[in-house]
């Protein structure tokens, strides 16, 4: 009798860790719930994340809320100037931001089954003020957590990847990160981490089987 056929492992390729995004790449697309949020607070199409771009009148406040150093009502209350909102309409609106993302299942199915083939898992996420976070669904997916607001760092800064490559006990140069943003992988790269550009989770799962050594279950791949 022939001996049963072994599954897929880790360990075809040098990298064996995996650094993973939030908003974006777990969930839906972050900024189509802030256009939303926008458009229904009476602004002009774009507007928020024009706001939000490097040198914006808001985007040192989200800055500063990602790394902990502001509070939920005063980054509310700073943004809703910065966006030209009545003060009336600040309360609240850190969660109207939020409230269009929805969970990306699919994306969440390829980190559990990553997992299951013995790769290193992390979350890396900026984060938006207090909460947010499945907490049960992370333990699950992940063997570490580095959120921007307890770390008090955010990406781009490449000390919060070195600190996640602490935390997984892998060099850089052992490690994957999928983000939905172009700017937070290129410093990834420059320390020597494979950046995968996250858009959905088919196109990830292809990359990720690359640069892993590994295969996947062909219809978790085919997603």
């Amino acid at each position: 009798m022939s001996a049963a056929p072994v599954p897929a492992a880790v360990g075809l390729g040098a990298r064996r860790g995996l650094l993973v995004d939030y908003g974006g790449v777990l969930t839906t697309d972050p900024f189509a719930s802030f256009e939303a949020c926008g458009v229904a607070e009476g602004l002009a199409p774009g507007a928020v994340r024009a706001a939000m771009a490097p040198g914006g009148p808001v985007s040192a406040t989200f800055a500063e809320l990602e790394r902990g150093a502001l509070g939920d009502a005063e980054f509310e209350r700073r943004f809703a100037g910065g966006l030209g909102l009545a003060p009336e309409r600040a309360a609240g609106l850190r969660g109207r931001l939020f409230a269009g993302m929805r969970s990306d299942h699919a994306t969440r199915n390829l980190v559990r089954a990553l997992r299951a083939l013995g790769v290193r898992t992390a979350l890396l996420s900026n984060s938006a003020g207090t909460g947010g976070y499945d907490r049960e669904l992370l333990a699950e997916l992940f063997d570490d957590v580095v959120i921007s607001g307890e770390a008090g760092l955010r990406k781009p800064d490449p000390a919060i990847y070195r600190l996640a490559a602490r935390r997984l006990e892998l060099p850089p140069d052992a490690l994957v990160l999928v983000d939905d943003l172009e700017e937070n992988l290129v410093p990834a790269r420059a320390l020597g981490i494979a950046g995968v550009l996250h858009r959905d989770a088919a196109s990830t799962a292809a990359e990720l089987q690359e640069l892993l050594g590994l295969r996947l279950p062909a219809a978790l791949a085919a997603r």
